[in-house]
Parts: structure tokens; C-alpha cells; sequence
């Protein structure tokens, strides 16, 4: 918050007086996403996804504590040698599954690889539509709502999101 309230501060001391003169919109991306039919698809592909693989996760999980209780209810009748086979084969079941979830869903896993084939060509797409946008109403600057951009006071005439999804070809209304 700290560094958003001192780049609006370098902004107007940069530009000064001539700050009253320079001309600022906004976009909610979020908003312009949301009413993309390709965007609610893409996100319906990714949900689809992450449900199944955390299903198979659970299911997984749900398998080890099977199995160590199993083992727990055993346990007084087993050797010591049967004791050490039960536990490593209980370990690498848990192994196998954190890996199984950090492949699906770890910082470079399928989910994020398939967020990334999925939904930047979107992304990309809205944000040339609001360069264009921008360009074409020689704005000087535009923010986007949704990245937490904190406003205090906004004039709906400055909101252009609505012209960004008529520029992407979705004619829409805010509701």
C-alpha cells in the first residue's frame, strides 16, 4: 500500500500542475475477463482439472491412513522386520502423493502450465484491447481495479471497461 500511495505521489510531484492536464482511466480486468465466454471456458477446463487431480489426491490420502491404521492394529503381531516393510511402504506412498500434488500443482506443475496455455492468450488479448482502448482515447495512464488499486473517489466516465469488451467484440453492460 505503502508503494502505491508513494508512486501516486511521484506521479503528481513528477508532473506537477501538468498533472491536472494529463488524462487517467480505469479498467476492471477481472470484471472484463469474467464476461468473455473463452475466459469462463478456460476456466471451467482448469476447475475440471484441479478437481480430478485433488480427488485422486484425497483418494491417495485416504489409502494412506487405510493402510496406517492397518499397520496400528497390527502392530503387536508383527516382526520387526515386517514392522520396517509396512512403515517404508506407507512413507512411499506419502512420497509418491506429495510429488504427485507438487507435479499437479506446484509452482511449475500442470495446473499452472495449463493456466498459462489456457488463459495469457486471453490476458494478452484484453490487454491489447486496452491499449488500444487507452490509445484511442489518448489516456495517459490506466489502472486496472483488480489488481488492487486502491481508489477512494472514481468517476464512472473514467471507467473504460465496458469500451474494452466492445473492442473485444462482447457488447455488455455493467451490471
Amino acid at each position: 500500500m505503502k508503494k502505491l500511495t508513494l508512486l501516486f505521489l511521484a506521479i503528481f510531484t513528477l508532473f506537477g500542475v501538468n498533472a491536472q492536464r494529463q488524462k487517467f482511466g480505469f479498467v476492471d480486468t477481472e470484471y472484463i475477463l469474467n464476461k468473455l465466454p473463452e475466459y469462463k471456458s478456460a476456466q471451467k477446463q482448469l476447475d475440471e482439472f484441479s478437481n480430478l487431480w485433488q480427488q485422486e489426491i484425497s483418494n491417495a490420502y485416504a489409502l494412506i491412513d487405510k493402510k496406517f491404521k492397518e499397520y496400528k492394529a497390527e502392530e503387536p503381531l508383527l516382526t520387526a522386520n515386517q514392522k520396517r516393510e509396512k512403515t517404508e511402504e506407507i512413507m512411499k506412498l506419502e512420497t509418491d502423493v506429495r510429488k504427485f500434488e507438487n507435479e499437479k500443482f506446484g509452482p511449475e506443475g500442470e495446473l499452472f502450465k495449463k493456466r498459462q496455455e489456457l488463459i495469457k492468450p486471453i490476458q494478452d488479448k484484453v490487454f491489447k484491447a486496452i491499449e488500444k482502448v487507452s490509445q484511442d482515447g489518448a489516456y495517459d495512464f490506466v489502472f486496472d481495479i483488480a489488481a488492487n488499486v486502491v481508489f477512494l473517489k472514481t468517476d464512472p466516465k473514467n471507467d473504460l471497461s465496458d469500451e474494452v469488451l466492445s473492442e473485444l467484440g462482447v457488447v455488455n453492460s455493467k451490471d
